[in-house]
């Protein structure tokens, strides 16, 4: 897209003006999602020292020290953003600007997930943290609907998977249930760290039939991915985009490919699991490095050829300079993707999304009709 201008940048070949359309995002870390500024301004206040102290250069920091093939040193860039996290009116500040920020990019449903063990080193409580994320996104969904917009927005309560502290913090999710906590998640290093270790926490969000996604197929292959469905019990996978390695193409004469599925991949597929897909992400983390270092050779346009449920996300906004706009538009130039296509990805994530059914199919009708399918 380099040869575009900035007002033509987020189209489609027909015109069309993704930035416009409406979008689901379920996968979107709220330590990620800072605006460059705001952490200027918070670690100023709580006297934290920080490698650039102008908005541009501090962005464009963050970008190339995620930018590094690594998922271990691109989480090192969270210890910036969670510095800046420790207050009540930081987390408030930084939930209502991220809402904000999922306005401005057409999201009208989102879930944003954050680990609230990390945000403790000033005195804050799990339950007053999470309280703080929820007045935050409250601040920003009333103020959205005063001004003509409509956004849904809910917490994932994520607990990491290196620490001892699943059980606890899968206690608070469900404390928390009916005042904005929509799901459970995992996160932190994948490898070595197996959901297996956080069996009591799963077995007790199942016994409260609290919904889970668990961060898998990112930094481990298949076996996590088995292990968050099994030891998870996860209804959605976070990236997953490693399950390609459970498909074998075998070329059978010069004009056609035979495509084989292992038995996770099938059950992923036929289970229509979602896949929490973030292709930018991906690529600077080396998630997909055994297939190649651009958007075209991610696995994403195998995996929705072969009928799995795609969904589109950003995982870390501040870290990857994105949108959930432009990871559309990467993918659709990428691709050759149409409108179409797109809005199968958006109603590929409201059907994903952890709300009651009879609201989930509000949504898919919702989409549908923006998108011309009716």
């Amino acid at each position: 897209m380099s040869d575009q201008t900035e007002d033509d940048r987020f189209l489609l070949s027909d015109g069309t003006d993704v930035r416009a359309l409406p979008k689901v995002s379920l996968h979107d870390h709220l330590d990620g999602g800072l605006r460059s500024g705001t952490v200027i301004d918070l670690a100023a206040a709580d006297g934290v020292e920080l490698p650039e102290t102008e908005p541009d250069a501090l962005g464009a920091w963050f970008a190339a020290k995620a930018d590094s093939g690594s998922l271990v040193d691109y989480l090192k860039t969270f210890d910036v953003t969670l510095s800046v996290m420790q207050t009540r009116e930081g987390l408030i500040r930084v939930a209502r600007e991220f809402v904000e920020d999922l306005v401005a990019d057409g999201v009208v449903y989102g879930e944003i997930r954050w680990a609230p063990e990390q945000h403790l080193t000033r005195g804050l409580g799990l339950d007053e943290a999470v309280d703080a994320v929820q007045e935050g996104v409250e601040q920003a969904t009333a103020d959205a609907l005063a001004a003509g917009r409509s956004i849904r927005v809910g917490q994932l309560v994520t607990a990491m998977r290196h620490a001892d502290r699943g059980l606890e913090i899968a206690e608070l999710a469900v404390r928390h249930r009916d005042h904005g906590v929509v799901g459970f998640d995992i996160a932190g290093a994948e490898a070595g760290f197996p959901p297996a270790n956080h069996r009591a926490a799963f077995d007790y969000l199942a016994g409260q039939f609290f919904p889970v996604t668990v961060h898998a197929g990112e930094a481990d292959g298949l076996e996590s991915i088995r292990g968050a469905l099994i030891d998870g019990r996860a209804l959605r996978l976070g990236h997953g985009v490693r399950l390609a390695e459970d498909i074998r193409l075998e070329n059978r004469d010069e004009e056609s490919d035979y495509v084989s599925l292992g038995a996770l991949a099938r059950w992923v597929r036929d289970r229509r699991i979602p896949l929490e897909l973030s292709p930018s992400s991906n690529l600077q983390t080396g998630a997909v490095a055994a297939w190649g270092e651009e958007i075209s050779d991610h696995p994403f346009d195998l995996l929705y050829q072969l009928g799995f449920r795609v969904t589109v996300n950003t995982d870390n906004r501040l870290m990857s300079s994105t949108t959930l706009t432009r990871e559309l538009t990467l993918l659709a130039d990428a691709f050759g993707y149409a409108l179409g296509d797109l809005a199968e990805f958006q109603i590929n994530a409201a059907e994903g999304a952890f709300l009651p059914v009879d609201e989930r199919d509000e949504f898919v009708s919702a989409l549908a009709a923006a998108y011309g399918l009716d």
